[in-house]
């Protein structure tokens, strides 16, 4: 039963007739420790409150008469009728006049389908206040708005203080200083600026902690011991949160254990890591809440006290404000501090549509003949009209408005004539603004100032216009106006949608109560008593560091320099392995992989070595070169710690996606053993990647403590398991390859031998290289419509990318499906011709179709990926233009599956899909659906036929093709020919000759009808180029290639003549901006010799890959709506002058195996010439340099001759002990390490430490130990 001072005594109020309170109907609630409360209002002889039909924007709003810890509402239909409320929004207030909205996921709560059913919704956070408003949304379209209301909750009791920002309470200890290991503090307040220290305290020793609000978000600085920061202007504060002036109660709660601090401000909360070399806060004297007392204070940084109200301030569990309250001599008060919360008439309306929103306010002219308004305004919109007036002399008139982040105001004195002014920076911070614009006499002034201190006041501008001394009355139009034909209104651009407050009109302030009443004024979209600004960084849905950016209505994700795309960078613009990129096209080079895709891993530079059988990836560490040990004891051992260029999560992906690893361990002694021959105790071992120590060596099952001689049967000492354990003074070797793949990479070798007399020891680690994805031909072909694979429920509640390809002869059938109690998600074949993405994330559901103009149950192999995220969704289909669509701006937003992932079928096993998919990947996470298949009926691991394997049967981005007895090449989309496209495509130019290959302009717009949004063509948003191509010439400068967009983008590779005849490479990314140029050979290329050029780009990052260089773009702009490639001549004249000089020269020499992306142009002219989109110019002749290339010798960047594809081998030895290092460097293996005694090594030189002489030998050379 509830007290009696709660039952009967709500207040309402709403915005028509007045309604009568009934009784409750029967308890809903079992929970003895909260209250609940019921409302049923009675209405013309029915139960319910209905609002009058003329009523423009009705709204209940209910007094509980004390703050109330509201848990959850329920809403119910006007009895006995046919009226009630589908969608509300619920707003609360500590006084009925300034509101604030709680959001639900999409802001509005849903409510009822009929009069008579109940919805109860449980809020997620609870709310503390007197006030509650249900503002209606929808209703049923054949009655009328109706609604019944039950309210849950507890009583609420707080201890307040009000802070007038000149005033603070000290609590003060009872030593010297406090020491804590562990703090708790938690406060709730709100504030009336945005700007005001919350907390602060600080100790001799460096200790400090502040807690303060800055541009209306909460920041934290907090250090343990570190007095290098104690007078530093270095400090580094955790921010949270933000719009935190909004003058509703915010609460706030800091735990720190040692180091280890958790913050968290209303529903976000934020974990890191405390600066300082200690584990306890050391705080003198006193901490002071609200300010900090004396302005002098050393150590100081914070400008101003808070101002506003605190509530339920609790230090390690000590009430601050009670204390205070009972005039406890452990507070101290400075200045006036009060003990309940002054409440300030600040009320904000909201201007909700960027396109209709207005208020028109009467005014007439102040007694000095001019006029004043002044008001406040918040907004994230960088333009938007905030107010226009029409002057006496027609068609003059007035505009002030939010030009670029910008205050403008102009003075239109004619259709063609204006002046204007600007002021002010980023007024479209989503902070408080002031703006005021006077006129007196013929000067017209505007002012503006950021509601914040430290800005040096008011910035004015003078706007000197002859204005009329006639003009006796106007309207004032603030943001947008309902027509062009109301007096002084006119819409010259966007409205201003944003919250607005302290209307005054010479200096008369503006009732708008009234206004919203209909007694002054007019208005449309707006809501008043409240600012609806909402912070939509927060929480911050840009991934992998995308910063967030925000108009009113939506946000933006900015991806620059972070390596991913996509609407909320969610996309890698990397391969995720040097087999991916082997399958673009691409030859050996750097190249960075992203191992997990849009897992949380970032990218790694890695060496790619693509061999004609195995493509290997080749991770360096930061000890390459061989290393000399001495002096060293199991007591005191030598430790080697090795960096690699990848971090140990990266590594961990990448070893285990890789079919195989290996790394070779180069180790030669002498009188240095690996063992204690007496009991068998490692003397010297290395640690894997997951710190556990190793002690076998070079090849051998983990857990032996043996030698790679040992297994080999060859030890020099047949009584010993590794030569080095033999003991001799003499150099031995136990050099070996290890290959256990789960302990690779090494990470540390600790060597504890090498202390006796002529002891030592030489070791070299070598790089780790793994060859293979096991991710990409992992495949399962489905042979029954009943049958599917299973998975763990998928986890993408935000976003979701889903990549696979497959291949069947089946008209339709469902690729995956994960479904919810009303969510889903689900890939499809639908027709012969067309794939679909669908999915529900509550808003209804979304369809996604591409089609496409050739068949796609050919039994040949297929590309899709399907993508959805809070922004937006999308679907590939091979090559085919991408479709897109944007997510609604307000709705919801996570996708809530509960059942298991069904891949090849659904769980009704219906509409089953027969063939087989490979490669399937969701957020960075490859299934292995080889492994599922084996236990699965009706499935089976792999997939038939000859393009269903890893090995290389089409080269050169050529296209394996099933046939029925066989396979064929595709060498459409690459510039080589022949049966295994492996011929180069050659074209001798003179100085006229060109050929420019037109790009076909993308679809604009491929309408969607089953989503609101249009679905619009947009290319792949991967910043991704990959050019090469093999030329010979002896002219300078010359054209190479050109690339140019609609938009004068352009890319050039030119020889130029700058007295070396170098390669300079040219990318013109941004109109306004000088490109960026590289020139990455010293020596000259027109020396009638053939050169290999190969570009890749990956964002910022550009790769000559025949070069191993690597250069930075000043910008990852993509390169967008491309127009033509160019080779040879050029005569266009939007280039820079240096680039049109070397087109305008053209090419003399041999062109040879050109590739852009995936378009051939070379050899589109010679089989395509009566294309459109070829056009050749001057003389071009076939010539055979390109099949000549492969047996041509290339010249390197060091002049050094070398014949592609063919073993080189680098000697190295060591002065003082004679011993010789071979590497040799093939293309199946990368680099292989090999150490020989070398007897008749013979110096005159003294004795060094490690080698100090490099021969290079010409290749070919034969790695043969009969020449030593």
């Amino acid at each position: 039963m509830l007290p009696q001072w709660l039952r009967p005594r709500f207040d309402m109020l709403h915005s028509s007739a007045p309604m009568a309170v009934c009784p409750s109907p029967k308890q809903l609630s079992n929970e003895p420790s909260c209250l609940r409360m019921f409302l049923s209002l009675v209405s013309r002889g029915a139960g319910g409150w209905s609002p009058q039909v003329t009523d423009r924007h009705p709204w209940l709003q209910l007094d509980l008469r004390d703050r109330i810890e509201v848990t959850a509402v329920a809403t119910q239909g006007r009895y006995g009728g046919s009226d009630w409320v589908s969608g509300y929004l619920l707003l609360f207030s500590d006084t009925g006049r300034a509101w604030k909205q709680y959001r639900q996921e999409d802001g509005r709560f849903v409510g009822n389908v009929n009069a008579d059913g109940v919805v109860h919704h449980k809020l997620s956070h609870s709310i503390r206040s007197r006030f509650l408003r249900f503002v209606p949304l929808d209703w049923n379209p054949s009655g009328w708005v109706g609604l019944r209301v039950e309210v849950y909750g507890c009583a609420y009791k707080s201890d307040v203080a009000d802070f007038d920002g000149r005033s603070s309470l000290l609590y003060r200890f009872n030593q010297k200083s406090m020491s804590t290991v562990k703090d708790v503090i938690s406060l709730r307040f709100k504030s009336r600026q945005a700007e005001g220290v919350l907390l602060h305290g600080e100790g001799q020793r460096g200790n400090y902690i502040t807690l303060e609000l800055h541009r209306a978000r909460l920041a934290l600085y907090l250090n343990l011991d570190d007095t290098r920061l104690r007078f530093s202007s270095g400090r580094v504060a955790v921010t949270l949160s933000s719009l935190l002036d909004d003058q509703h109660w915010h609460s706030v709660l800091i735990e720190r254990f040692q180091k280890q601090v958790n913050l968290t401000v209303d529903t976000h909360t934020q974990h890191f890591r405390t600066k300082g070399e200690g584990d306890s806060l050391e705080v003198d004297y006193e901490l002071s809440f609200g300010g900090i007392p004396l302005p002098g204070k050393p150590g100081t940084f914070l400008r101003k006290n808070f101002h506003g109200c605190m509530e339920n301030l609790y230090y390690n569990g000590i009430n601050i404000i009670d204390l205070a309250k009972r005039r406890k001599p452990q507070i101290y008060s400075v200045g006036n501090v009060t003990f309940s919360c002054s409440e300030p008439q600040l009320v904000s309306t909201t201007f909700l549509s960027s396109s209709s929103s207005f208020l028109s306010l009467p005014a007439t002219l102040s007694a000095s003949g001019g006029f004043a308004v002044r008001f406040q305004f918040r907004t994230w919109n960088p333009d938007g009209l905030l107010l226009s007036t029409r002057l006496a002399l027609e068609p003059q008139r007035l505009e002030l408005q939010i030009s670029n982040c910008r205050l403008r105001l102009t003075h239109h004195m004619s259709a063609q004539q204006k002046e204007e002014v600007s002021t002010g920076y980023r007024v479209n911070d989503g902070l408080w603004h002031s703006a005021s614009l006077s006129s007196r006499g013929h000067t017209c002034c505007l002012h503006n100032c950021l509601m914040r201190p430290g800005l040096g006041g008011q910035v004015l501008v003078q706007l000197l216009k002859t204005l009329s001394k006639d003009v006796y009355s106007f309207s004032i139009c603030v943001t947008g106006c309902p027509s062009l034909n109301v007096s002084g209104c006119e819409n010259p651009t966007l409205a201003f949608q944003g919250c607005m407050r302290l209307f005054s009109i010479n200096s008369q302030p503006m009732d708008l109560n009234l206004v919203h009443q209909g007694r002054l004024g007019d208005y449309k979209e707006l809501q008043f008593d409240t600012c609806s600004i909402h912070d939509r960084c927060l929480p911050n849905f840009c991934e992998h560091g995308g910063q967030c950016s925000q108009s009113w209505s939506c946000f933006y994700c900015d991806c620059s320099g972070t390596g991913y795309t996509g609407a909320t960078c969610h996309n890698s613009i990397y391969e995720a392995s040097c087999e991916a990129y082997r399958l673009t096209g691409s030859s050996s080079g750097y190249f960075s992989i992203d191992p997990d895709g849009s897992g949380p891993l970032g990218p790694t530079q890695v060496y790619c070595n693509m061999t004609e059988n195995k493509v290997w990836t080749v991770v360096t560490h930061n000890s390459t070169d061989p290393v000399r040990v001495q002096g060293s004891t199991l007591q005191k051992p030598y430790i080697m710690k090795f960096n690699y260029s990848a971090s140990p999560e990266q590594l961990m992906a990448l070893v285990s996606g890789s079919e195989q690893c290996q790394q070779e361990v180069m180790y030669s002694c002498r009188k240095s053993r690996l063992f204690n021959t007496r009991d068998g105790s490692p003397l010297s071992w290395w640690v894997d990647q997951g710190g556990e120590r190793r002690t076998y060596w070079g090849g051998f099952l983990p857990g032996v403590q043996q030698c790679s001689c040992s297994l080999e049967e060859n030890c020099m000492d047949m009584n010993y398991f590794c030569n080095c354990d033999a003991d001799t003074d003499s150099w031995a070797n136990d050099t070996g390859v290890l290959s256990y793949k789960e302990h690779l990479p090494v990470s540390e070798i600790v060597i504890g031998d090498t202390n006796r007399t002529g002891s030592e020891a030489l070791y070299r680690i070598g790089p780790l290289r793994c060859y293979g994805d096991k991710s990409v031909w992992n495949a399962a072909s489905f042979y029954q419509e009943s049958s599917y694979l299973h998975f763990p429920t998928l986890r993408a509640e935000l976003s979701a990318d889903i990549s696979f390809y497959f291949k069947t002869s089946a008209p339709s059938g469902v690729f995956l499906e994960n479904v919810g109690l009303k969510d889903f998600i689900r890939v499809e074949l639908s027709s012969p011709v067309a794939v679909t993405f669908s999915f529900d994330v509550g808003n209804g559901p979304v369809v996604l179709a591409i089609k496409s103009h050739v068949p796609l149950n050919d039994r040949q192999w297929h590309y899709v990926r399907a993508e959805r995220s809070v922004k937006e969704a999308s679907l590939q289909v091979d090559q085919l233009p991408l479709r897109f669509l944007e997510a609604p701006s307000e709705g919801h937003l996570r996708l809530r599956l509960n059942s298991q992932l069904f891949v090849g079928g659904t769980a009704a096993r219906q509409r089953g899909f027969l063939g087989c998919i490979r490669t399937l990947t969701i957020n960075g996470v490859t299934f292995n659906l080889e492994e599922r298949a084996k236990m699965t009926p009706g499935v089976s691991a792999g997939c038939p036929g000859h393009c269903s394997g890893s090995s290389s049967l089409c080269h050169n981005s050529g296209r394996c093709i099933e046939k029925n007895s066989g396979y064929v090449c595709d060498c459409s989309q690459s510039a080589y020919g022949g049966p295994s496209c492996k011929e180069g495509v050659s074209v001798s130019f003179n100085r006229e000759s060109s050929v420019t290959y037109t790009f076909q302009e993308p679809f604009s717009v491929i309408q969607n009808r089953s989503f609101q949004a249009s679905s619009v063509y947009r290319g792949n948003s991967r910043a991704r180029e990959n050019m090469a191509f093999i030329f010979m010439t002896t002219q300078s400068p010359a054209m190479l290639l050109t690339v140019s967009t609609f938009s004068q983008q352009y890319i050039a590779v030119i020889l130029a003549r700058n007295g070396r005849d170098t390669i300079q490479i040219w990318y013109h990314l941004h109109v306004d901006r000088r490109p960026d140029v590289f020139t990455p050979r010293p020596s000259s290329l027109a020396d009638g010799h053939l050169h290999r050029i190969r570009i890749h780009r990956e964002g910022k990052d550009v790769y000559l890959q025949d070069m191993n260089l690597k250069y930075s773009l000043s910008s990852d702009t993509e390169f967008i709506s491309i127009k033509s490639l160019t080779l040879g001549k050029v005569t266009v004249d939007t280039m820079d002058e240096e680039v049109m000089q070397a087109g305008s020269k053209g090419f003399i020499g041999c062109l040879s195996s050109v590739q852009f992306n995936h378009m051939a142009p070379l050899k589109a002219a010679l089989l395509k010439r009566a294309s459109s989109l070829v056009r050749v110019r001057g003389h071009l002749v076939e010539s055979n340099c390109g099949a000549l290339a492969d047996s041509t010798i290339f010249h390197s960047q060091s002049g050094e001759e070398c014949r592609m594809y063919s073993d080189y081998t680098v000697f190295l030895w060591t002065m003082s002990s004679n011993i010789l290092i071979l590497y040799t460097v093939n293309t199946e293996a990368g680099i292989e390490f090999s150490v020989y005694r070398f007897f008749h090594c013979h110096h005159d030189g003294s004795q060094g430490n490690v080698a100090h002489c490099f021969m290079s030998v010409p290749c070919p050379q034969t790695n043969d130990r009969s020449m030593m």
